[in-house]
């Protein structure tokens, strides 16, 4: 178990690798796309890597993963893009699941909307699969809610992880598929 003192640094250290990223990707938007197509020109494999990795860790700041598929979208093949899309979401998922404890925000809600938590539970253990689904497929709320949500709640991983599928696969590949046409007719 971590020290006290411990967390603190970890903590931040996360923060100030969230905020760079924040910083850059909202200030300087030209300097992550430059640097990432002069990556992807440079060699295809640490770009897909970097791509991957971005997609991995983009859970736990809560920004949505169609914040990234533009980035895959200069210089992945649509099926690659996908694929490593669809990884790193599970990956996201499953981290956000599994520390959802350690984030302690269950006890946060619990106390400040009680009867919202228990409706949440209360739907959650009759129908898990699909409203894990509808909520990974509706663009305007965050995939990393429910599955920090399932995760306090101790929902059946696999079942999140399959909605999640389910729901974002169908979303992604409507967004890789289509912005890859939408840019072949603009180029």
């Amino acid at each position: 178990m971590l020290s006290t003192r411990s967390r603190v640094v970890a903590l931040i250290l996360w923060l100030l690798v969230v905020a760079t990223g924040l910083y850059v990707y909202f200030e300087r938007p030209e300097l992550a796309r430059d640097e990432i197509l002069v990556l992807s020109s440079s060699s295809a494999i640490v770009a897909s890597l970097v791509y991957f990795g971005m997609g991995c860790v983009r859970g736990f700041t809560l920004i949505p993963v169609t914040y990234i598929i533009p980035l895959g979208l200069l210089f992945l093949s649509p099926t690659l893009h996908f694929l490593l899309t669809m990884a790193g979401i599970i990956v996201s998922s499953a981290s956000i699941y599994y520390f959802s404890e350690r984030m302690q925000l269950a006890q946060y809600f619990e106390v400040r909307h009680p009867e919202h938590v228990a409706r949440l539970t209360r739907l959650l253990r009759r129908r898990e699969l699909p409203i894990v689904i509808g909520w990974s497929f509706f663009p305007f709320v965050p995939t990393d809610l429910i599955c920090y949500a399932c995760g306090s709640l101790r929902v059946d991983i696999w079942k999140l992880l399959a909605g999640v599928f389910v729901g974002e696969g169908i979303i992604c590949a409507i967004y890789i598929f289509l912005g890859r046409q939408i840019l072949s007719f603009v180029q």
